[in-house]
Order: C-alpha cells, then sequence, then structure tokens
C-alpha cells in the first residue's frame, strides 16, 4: 500500500507530508469560532483541519478524573466536567464546518470516539477516519470504523508495539489496508526531551506496508520539522488562532496561524532536503567538480625526457590533469615533452 488518497491529495511514499491542523475542541462549543479556525488553517498551508465528535456522557464516566493535570489537582475535577462544555455540536453543525472547509478548500476530518459518531461523520461522507491514541486498543470500534472502507489515520500513543500490531491486524480483518500510523506521546504539553521521535523510523521497519506520521504535542514545531526528516509523511498539530482563549484547554499548547504558516514551509523545505536515496552529481555540481577537484600539474619546470620525481609534482585545483590518486603511476616515467610549471600532468605526456 504506503499510499491512499485524502479527497483529492495522495498521502504516503513520495508525495507531499499531509499536514492537518488539529481543532480539535478549540471551537469552544461556538460555530463562529470552528469558522475561523477553518479560515486561519486554510490560509496558512494545512491540507486539513480536525475536529472531535462525541458526546460526553458517552466517552466518560461521572467520576473519570481529569488524568492530564498533577496528581494534586485532580481531586473533583472530572472528564465529564471539562467535555461536556465541547460537544455541543450535531448533524447540523458538522456539516456547516464542513461546507465552510469546501469553501475555504480545505478537507474537513473529525475523530469518532463512539460508532454513532463514526455514522454522523459517514453521513457527512468524510475521506477519511482519524482515531486517537485512547482509543487504539478499541478494537470493536476500530472494526467498525475500519468496515466503511476510508483510510484510518491511527494515533499510536501510550502503546507497546503488540498492542498497535493488534490494533493494524483488526483494521485489516474488514479488508481495509489504507492505514496510517502515527507516532505520538500522550503528554500535554509533550518535553521535547519526551519525543522520542526515533519510533518513527522504528515504526516505518516493524510496518513497511503503512504510511507512517506524527501527532505532535511539544510546544513549537522543532519536532514536526525532524519527524518530516525521519519520514513522517503525515504530521498533526494542535492548531488555535488564539493561544490565550481560556476554553478548551489544548488552546495553550497549540500552534497559531503564524506558526502553522512557518510548520508548513520549514516542513515542506525540510522534506524538499531529503532528495532521493543515490547519490546523482547535480548540474549545480558540474563547474565545481571540473575547476574545484585538485589536479596534478608541473610544480617545476621540467625538460623532454626527464625521469619525473616526486618534488616535481604537485596537485592544484585545474580542470585538466589526472586526480592525486594517479601520484604513483606518474612518478617514475618520463616526461613526452617539456612540461611548464603548472601544466597538467596526464598518462599521453609522458613514457
Amino acid at each position: 500500500m504506503k499510499e491512499f488518497k485524502i479527497g483529492n491529495k495522495f498521502v504516503g511514499e513520495n508525495h507531499p507530508v499531509y499536514i492537518i491542523a488539529e481543532a480539535g475542541c478549540n471551537h469552544d462549543g461556538k460555530l463562529e469560532q470552528g469558522f475561523r479556525l477553518i479560515e486561519e488553517a486554510a490560509r496558512n498551508g494545512a491540507d486539513a483541519i480536525k475536529f472531535q465528535t462525541f458526546k460526553a456522557e458517552k466517552l466518560v464516566t461521572k467520576t473519570a478524573e481529569q488524568w492530564w493535570l498533577p496528581e494534586e489537582q485532580r481531586h473533583g475535577k472530572t472528564q465529564l466536567d471539562l467535555y461536556k462544555n465541547q460537544d455541543s455540536f450535531g448533524f447540523e453543525e458538522y456539516k456547516a464546518l464542513q461546507d465552510h472547509c469546501n469553501k475555504n478548500e480545505i478537507t474537513f476530518l473529525s475523530t469518532p470516539f463512539y460508532e454513532e459518531g463514526a455514522d454522523l461523520l459517514e453521513r457527512l461522507n468524510v475521506p477519511a477516519y482519524k482515531i486517537a491514541s485512547t482509543d487504539l486498543t478499541n478494537l470493536p470500534l476500530l472494526e467498525y470504523v475500519a468496515k466503511k472502507q476510508k483510510p484510518i489515520i491511527l494515533s499510536a500513543g501510550m502503546s507497546f508495539l503488540e498492542e498497535i500490531l493488534e490494533s493494524v491486524e483488526t483494521i485489516k480483518s474488514t479488508g481495509n489496508e489504507q492505514i496510517c500510523l502515527m507516532h505520538c506521546i500522550v503528554e500535554y504539553p509533550a518535553p521535547m526531551a519526551h519525543a522520542n521521535l526515533n519510533f518513527i523510523k522504528t515504526l516505518k521497519d516493524k510496518f513497511p506496508d503503512y504510511v507512517i506520521g506524527f501527532s505532535d504535542h511539544t510546544l513549537g514545531y522543532v519536532a514536526d520539522i525532524i519527524a518530516a526528516a525521519f519520514g513522517a509523511k503525515v504530521i498533526e498539530k494542535h492548531f488555535t488562532f488564539d493561544k490565550t482563549i481560556r476554553g478548551a484547554p489544548d488552546h495553550v499548547l497549540s500552534v497559531d496561524p503564524k506558526e502553522l504558516s512557518d510548520l508548513v514551509k520549514d516542513v515542506r523545505s525540510a522534506e524538499s532536503s531529503l532528495g532521493s536515496y543515490k547519490r546523482e552529481i547535480l548540474e549545480y555540481e558540474i563547474p565545481a567538480r571540473e575547476f574545484g577537484r585538485r589536479k596534478l600539474v608541473a610544480n617545476v619546470y621540467i625538460p623532454k625526457n626527464t625521469v619525473i620525481e616526486a618534488y616535481m609534482i604537485t596537485a592544484k585545483r585545474n580542470a585538466d590533469g589526472l586526480y592525486p590518486k594517479f601520484l604513483k603511476e606518474v612518478i617514475g616515467k618520463r616526461a613526452l615533452i617539456d612540461l611548464k610549471e603548472d601544466d597538467p600532468i596526464n598518462l599521453e605526456k609522458l613514457y
């Protein structure tokens, strides 16, 4: 496989990195805020913008704590309290967001957290599904979504390789092999020292038939540039138009429009620098190769028939002459003609 299509764009090997602006719940339940996120993501170069589709009471229990907070701050702060303020969108709101994406020429994506959410998104005919790291081991949901035969972008945070393999096998069992595995560290924000970007190489090695990507929770976007250099073909980054908004907790760790624009430019620059796996002489290198390489030349005046000794030859930058590696073949031969200082040395002038 190693490639699939999302909308009108190919994703995978030999294609540009697919960049997803993760809006998540940064709309804070306000449709106009969602529209602005779409406009800014499109204006600053993202290929897609992704939201999250869930109802709080279907996602968490009444007592599940906000685990991302320090332990001493968790007591009494439940996930339900947070998420119930962010799940107000239904089909009509998601349809409006998708229409606004189409108007702004950016792909609409969303993460379903249960089967009904996947069905809602299927009514919108989304071109692909994103599954969060928290549902990597939710094999019934993976199987349900995979049966829709759309590409699946699967975050592989907080998981062992055996769990990732089991998830991939579950998706494959439906006949769907349009899979992108996303390296991810589930820490908000994740320090660069925890990014563990070498695992991208492990995923490429262990899952050679599938697209590999990176879902980034670090601050800034240095990790995304490195990920692109390591072969990530999908990059997902939390996005907001204002990091000072005090709504969804992801605003503060997201990139803003200027940072998203810089991220896109630098990732594109990084991937263009990779080139091919072959080393060929580029057109721009030909003059440097011709005039910048040192060649054997006469170090002194050498009369005709003189036996060449080491002191008579040196290596200087010159267009003509033998490479210095032929020096031993030159010493001991005789000059066929008079050689002036700096005259190039080649075998046609010796006997």
